[in-house]
């Protein structure tokens, strides 16, 4: 079986770097005070949601590296139905969506949820991790950058 080589649109980095770097300080500034294995599940979930080939790639070595386990990161595109997470990553998994999926809106049941599990400051992180994750899903989704590439 051979893999289809999706070829990639731009290096965004090398076109747009002055924004690249900003992006990478925000990314560093919204992870501060989070736990790494809670942000790289918000990552991927976001990822998936996005469907973002090179960030569901990238965030699910990284997690895997911080110790997280197979089950888990399998069964995150399914974490409403699975026992495998905490009621704060529930929380902070629920934010993901509603976030990502801004259209909809984010339910106050949601936010209450969230606010209950998660400090003001940790909160205000997690809003920030989330919508930094889904700048870098746009970004490389619409550069088609994909797993693999530098």
């Amino acid at each position: 079986m051979t893999a289809m080589r999706i070829p990639e649109r731009m290096n965004f980095g090398e076109v747009a770097p002055k924004v690249f770097k900003a992006v990478l300080a925000l990314d560093a500034a919204a992870r501060e005070g989070l736990d790494p294995v809670l942000v790289e599940l918000v990552q991927i979930r976001a990822s998936q949601i996005n469907r973002c080939a090179y960030c569901i790639d990238y965030h699910t070595t990284a997690v895997r590296k911080a110790g997280e386990t197979e089950g888990r990161i399998y069964q995150l595109s399914a974490w409403e139905e699975s026992s495998l997470y905490t009621v704060r990553e529930r929380a902070a998994l629920a934010l993901t969506e509603a976030v990502t999926r801004l259209p909809e809106g984010v339910p106050d049941a949601v936010w209450e949820e969230a606010a209950e599990e998660f400090a003001e400051k940790e909160l205000a992180q997690l809003i920030a991790l989330i919508f930094t994750v889904n700048t870098w899903n746009r970004m490389n989704t619409t550069t088609r950058k994909t797993p693999g590439t530098l």
